[in-house]
C-alpha cells in the first residue's frame, strides 16, 4: 500500500532521512505549552520516539523517529494530554508570540490572548504558500515581528497629561527615539519621531499619561533563503476590530492573487505593493 506522505505532512509528520520515521511538529500557540502537555509529551517521546524532543525556531516542539506503524497510537496517545499534531506545507502555520504585557515589564499588549485568536481564526488554513503570523508584545521586538508574512508589535499612543505631571523629566531619559523633551515646566512629544514604545508611559511616577494601547502591523517579512524586511501600511492601529480586518484583508490578498509556491514578499512585488495597500486601507477604513 503506497505511503500518503503529501497528507501525513500537511497533519504535521515530516519525512526523515530514515526510512519509515517522522518527526512530528506539535500545534504550540504563542510559545505556551501547559505542564499537563509537556508531561504527555515527554511519555509520547519516551514510548513512540528515542526519548528526545526537538523545539524548533518558531516555538514548536517536534518529536522525532515517530514509526509509520505507530502514528495513529501517536495522535491518540497525544490526545489524551490535550495535545495536537501541527501543520507543514502551504498553510497558515503556528503563531509565534512573546510573553507579552500579561509577564513581561515592556509588554505594551497581550500577546497570547491575541495568539489565540489568531490561532482560531486562521490556523491550518489552505494557501497557496506557508503564511507565518509573529506577535512581539513591544519595540524590543523579542519575537522579530518582521521577519513574519504578517507581524504584529504591540505599541502605546502617548498624550502628556499637564495637571499630573512634576516635571521630573524622567520620561525624557527614558526615550530612546529623543521624541519627548522638557522645557519651561512642560512635556512635549515630537509625533513624528514616537516610536509608540511606551516607555515613557512606565516610567513615570505620577502615570501623567493618557494612553491607548494598539499594534504596529507590518506584511511581507521573509528570513530563509531571502531575507527581506516587512514593512508597515498604516503607522498605528489603536482598534482592535480593525486589526483583525486588516489581517483579513492581508490573508485575502494572498491567497487571490499568490500563484502556487510564491511567499507572500514576492506576491506583493509582483502584484504591486500599491494594489495591496489600497486593501489594506480599505479594510482599515470600513469598520
Amino acid at each position: 500500500m503506497a505511503v500518503d506522505y503529501a497528507t501525513l505532512k500537511k497533519g504535521g509528520f515530516m519525512r526523515q532521512k530514515q526510512k519509515n520515521n517522522f518527526s512530528l511538529r506539535l500545534r504550540v500557540v504563542g510559545g505556551n505549552v501547559t505542564a499537563v502537555q509537556l508531561a504527555k509529551i515527554a511519555e509520547v517521546a519516551e514510548k513512540f520516539g528515542d526519548g528526545h524532543v526537538h523545539l524548533t525556531s518558531r516555538q514548536s516542539i517536534e518529536i522525532p523517529f515517530i514509526k509509520l506503524d505507530q502514528i495513529e497510537e501517536v495522535k491518540s496517545a497525544l490526545a489524551e494530554g490535550g495535545v495536537e499534531p501541527g501543520v507543514c506545507g502551504p498553510r497558515v502555520r503556528t503563531v509565534t508570540a512573546c510573553q507579552g504585557a500579561a509577564v513581561c515589564p515592556s509588554g505594551c499588549i497581550d500577546t497570547y490572548a491575541l495568539a489565540k485568536e489568531l490561532d482560531e481564526r486562521y490556523f491550518a488554513r489552505e494557501l497557496p504558500h506557508k503564511f507565518k503570523f509573529g506577535i512581539t508584545g513591544c519595540q524590543n521586538n523579542c519575537l522579530k515581528a518582521e521577519e513574519n508574512d504578517l507581524g504584529i508589535k504591540g505599541g502605546i499612543k502617548v498624550k502628556w497629561r499637564e495637571s499630573d505631571c512634576i516635571g521630573c523629566g524622567v520620561c525624557v531619559k527614558a526615550c530612546r527615539t529623543n521624541a519627548i523633551t522638557l522645557e519651561g515646566g512642560r512635556i512635549s512629544v515630537d509625533e513624528s519621531r514616537c516610536n509608540f514604545c511606551g516607555r515613557c508611559v512606565k516610567s513615570c511616577p505620577t502615570e501623567a499619561w493618557d494612553t491607548i494601547h494598539g499594534y504596529i502591523v507590518s506584511f511581507g517579512g521573509l528570513f530563509g533563503n531571502s531575507i527581506a524586511k516587512g514593512e508597515a501600511v498604516i503607522p498605528f492601529i489603536e482598534d482592535h476590530d480593525a486589526l483583525m480586518r486588516v489581517c483579513d484583508a492581508a490573508i485575502q490578498f494572498f491567497d487571490d492573487n499568490a500563484n502556487p509556491s510564491e511567499r507572500f514578499k514576492f506576491t506583493l512585488d509582483r502584484v504591486g505593493r500599491d494594489k495591496f495597500i489600497e486593501k489594506i486601507l480599505e479594510a482599515y477604513n470600513n469598520g
